[in-house]
């Protein structure tokens, strides 16, 4: 018993690294169609950003606003120097732009930093905490707490606000939301931002506990893709739930079986789903007007 909630632990700790990758390719895809799969270099850019800022002396929560602050702004770059001139292209061309983007991204980072495993001091101390047998650092409920509180930030940003609003009509119909005076280049570009940050906060989360080097996020925006496809691609609450399933399911392979095999569930999720619920779990099937 202590064994499976020591792994759940575990699981929900990495679980809720992947629902925030899964939360910045939501945002994305429900504001434009596009999967954005350099999601996962900007995680790698908020916790290398903030490292190598700490380590020149500024204290870490300010180091942390700037890391987040940045890759908004590389966010905002993408979208406008690559996304938008492309724009009437194929969804699939615009998905190999990111792709492209993410090697690049990649690249500059591997030249402008190094390429050594970094870590940040944990927010809260070292010392675990013991639940019923099990433990867990402080630092993973920094990790989880952040996860739940982006995902409520984003129910009440879409439900609640105007701006949030626009995004889904553009996401519906972009031509339509032009029409009722919806500024669509200005929504896109706010996506990629507000995508980009989501990435960098969870790649600044969870540094003090996995580490960071210039080429963790190719892995992660594999994950993050998968949470997000098991979930339902476009809903956030199945991004935050798909997140947290595969997480477990990753920590309960490596428990029961083996480490060796934990990279490969998320392969084998993204298959699962594609060849028996392609809509995922809270995904709706696509309804073609005629």
């Amino acid at each position: 018993m202590d064994a499976l909630l020591q792994f759940i632990f575990s699981g929900m700790t990495v679980g809720a690294v992947y629902a925030l990758v899964a939360l910045g390719f939501t945002i994305i895809y429900n504001a434009s169609d596009v999967v954005n799969f350099a999601q996962g270099e900007f995680v790698m850019l908020g916790g290398m950003i903030t490292v190598f800022a700490h380590q020149a002396g500024m204290p870490l929560p300010l180091a942390a606003a700037m890391a987040v602050v940045a890759a908004a702004g590389g966010g905002v770059a993408l979208n406008r120097l690559a996304i938008e001139p492309a724009r009437s292209a194929p969804v699939v061309s615009l998905i190999i732009i990111t792709i492209g983007a993410s090697i690049l991204i990649r690249g500059a980072a591997r030249l402008i930093f190094d390429k050594q495993l970094h870590r940040l001091p944990s927010f809260s101390g070292d010392t675990p905490i013991r639940i019923m047998g099990a433990t867990i650092l402080p630092q993973s409920l920094w990790v989880m707490g952040g996860a739940v509180a982006v995902f409520i930030g984003l129910w009440l940003f879409f439900s609640r606000t105007l701006t949030g609003k626009a995004v889904l009509a553009t996401a519906n119909n972009r031509i339509a939301a032009q029409l009722v005076g919806i500024n669509t280049r200005w929504i896109m570009t706010l996506s990629f931002g507000l995508s980009a940050a989501i990435g960098a906060l969870a790649g600044v989360l969870v540094t003090p506990i996995t580490l960071v080097s210039y080429d963790v996020g190719v892995a992660l925006a594999l994950k993050g893709f998968a949470a997000a496809m098991l979930g339902g691609m476009g809903n956030p609450r199945g991004a935050l739930l798909g997140g947290i399933l595969l997480g477990l399911l990753e920590s309960m392979t490596a428990g029961y079986l083996s480490s060796q095999y934990k990279d490969a569930v998320a392969f084998i999720v993204i298959l699962a789903v594609l060849f028996v619920m392609p809509q995922g779990i809270f995904g709706k099937k696509p309804v073609e007007r005629v």
